[in-house]
């Protein structure tokens, strides 16, 4: 949308957002959208850990993003994935996640 990074929306330098609530993040990222003229279509999560196994929660995790989204949840996709032990996901010290979205 060329709106601006995460880091133009919600720097880190500005207290308001420390501990922030991510879900609530989201659901102002979805206003701005909506603002501007866009509208959200699906995503697929892939979050990457080698800890916690996070099968049990993908359920939750995307009834969660569906809610934030004002979308159903057949929009969503979360998969969790390792990296075998490689890297610093792998030897435990991090977790990362990618995210792509449908704006249209």
């Amino acid at each position: 949308a060329a709106l601006g990074d995460i880091g133009q929306m919600f720097p880190d330098t500005d207290e308001k957002w420390r501990g922030a609530d991510s879900m609530e993040m989201l659901r102002s990222v979805m206003a701005r959208l909506r603002e501007n003229g866009f509208s959200f279509g699906n995503c697929e999560v892939t979050i990457v850990a080698q800890k916690p196994k996070l099968a049990s929660f993908i359920p939750q995790m995307r009834d969660n993003l569906a809610a934030a989204l004002v979308t159903d949840v057949s929009n969503v996709s979360v998969k969790a994935t390792t990296e075998e032990k490689m890297g610093f996901t792998g030897d435990c010290t991090g977790i990362a996640a990618h995210a792509v979205a449908l704006i249209e």
